[in-house]
């Protein structure tokens, strides 16, 4: 059975093109116009607002959820106070990527994790004896993004929270009469908020938002949009940068956090006092066994402009990503393949072809040659491109304190 979220009865009356996707048996919106690209700019420019309800929601609460999540999580939630955030990630036994969440500390015993995919069997089985209860609690909540340079203006008219929260904190807060949690999170990669609020107020906090949002460019996008804005900033997606480490049929398909990008998460990893799942791995890999090192890479655009012009076309600009790898090689021709492209988009603010990639450790520095394959009239050839440091888009207002 295909489920609506809280927030589809007003939503569905902005969708003029009717096209959805299944996000864990919810109706998400692709997008809600003709052009995914109005979404972007509304979200780059001004303010977008995105329904991310279908996200799994457990509460984790009891004298040891702090000594169970240190246990399970890679980062370590003991730097976490209550009324702060993490993004995170959690491993099998062997250091593989399993899956990533964001973790809300409410109190000292008391948490949220929010997870794209179905984990609660998993966290249930490594609980044990210890005194922690787990409760999924998705069905209970809405979850709205408010995304874009004009996020906090709209959203201080509601609470004057939005005022003083910095990057990744969250607090207590009442809309519309309703209450809910703001916390200044997202997967844009710009400013951005994101409201948690019970099911039945849902409608109440959409409409006063949108009603605040007025005169700001306030517009809902969905995921086309969002695809895009999280390739600019260097956010990877389950199933497109990583699967599931249990879900995987060869270590090929398999990451560690490392060579995700995600080393930021592993400091003090080394000290030894918090062994959590795949830790030992994980430390054996920092001497310098990763196989892969994920990297940003931009495409020349001269050379991208004159390979479709001598083939007679129009040079392509699509902000749709393409659903498949593109391989990277260290010559224009002949070489050897070096890594690949897991994500790549034409970015509309950058004005230029860039991906998310990964290749070998000894070429990932930024400013790297490398040599991305495409196909121009039905051939394969090559266009020079570079890599980068990620995130490729990166906005000061991001995480900029109020």
């Amino acid at each position: 059975m295909i489920r609506t979220t809280p927030f589809h009865a007003r939503l569905s009356e902005l969708n003029t093109q009717g096209l959805y996707t299944h996000w864990q048996g919810y109706l998400s919106a692709l997008r809600y116009t003709h052009s995914p690209k109005h979404e972007y700019f509304a979200v780059r420019n001004s303010v977008g607002v995105f329904d991310t309800s279908p996200l799994f929601k457990y509460r984790i609460e009891g004298p040891d959820a702090e000594r169970f999540l240190a246990g399970v999580l890679v980062r370590d939630i003991r730097t976490c106070r209550p009324g702060q955030a993490q993004y995170t990630l959690w491993c099998d036994d062997r250091g593989y990527v399993m899956e990533d969440g964001v973790v809300f500390r409410h109190s000292a015993t008391e948490f949220l994790l929010t997870v794209a995919r179905p984990a609660l069997g998993w966290f249930c089985d490594l609980a044990g004896r210890l005194r922690v209860s787990l409760e999924d609690v998705s069905d209970d909540f809405g979850m709205l993004a408010v995304q874009g340079p004009r996020s906090r203006t709209v959203l201080s008219a509601l609470m004057p929270e939005a005022d003083s929260l910095a990057f990744f904190d969250h607090a207590p807060a009442q809309v519309a009469s309703a209450p809910v949690t703001l916390s200044r999170t997202g997967y844009t990669g710009d400013l951005g908020f994101e409201i948690t609020v019970e099911s039945g107020h849902a409608l109440d906090v959409l409409d006063a938002v949108l009603e605040a949002g007025q005169g700001h460019g306030i517009r809902p996008f969905g995921e086309e949009a969002l695809m895009s804005l999280r390739i600019e900033a260097g956010l990877p997606l389950v199933d497109v940068e990583w699967h599931n480490s249990r879900l995987a049929f060869t270590d090929d398909q398999r990451v560690t956090p490392q060579e995700l990008g995600m080393g930021w998460m592993l400091r003090g990893v080394e000290d030894g006092d918090r062994p959590f799942v795949g830790r030992d791995a994980i430390v054996r890999e920092l001497t310098g066994t990763s196989r892969w090192a994920t990297v940003g890479v931009v495409v020349d655009w001269a050379h991208w402009d004159r390979l479709h012009r001598d083939a007679g076309l129009l040079p392509s600009k699509d902000e749709s990503p393409l659903p498949y790898e593109s391989m990277l090689y260290d010559a224009p021709e002949g070489g050897s393949q070096v890594g690949f492209v897991t994500s790549f988009v034409y970015s509309p603010v950058l004005q230029r072809h860039i991906g998310l990639a990964r290749l070998r450790p000894g070429l990932a520095a930024p400013g790297s040659p490398v040599h991305l394959e495409i196909a121009i009239s039905h051939h394969t050839t090559r266009v020079a491109a570079g890599t980068a440091k990620l995130p490729l888009f990166n906005p000061a207002r991001r995480t900029a304190r109020p």
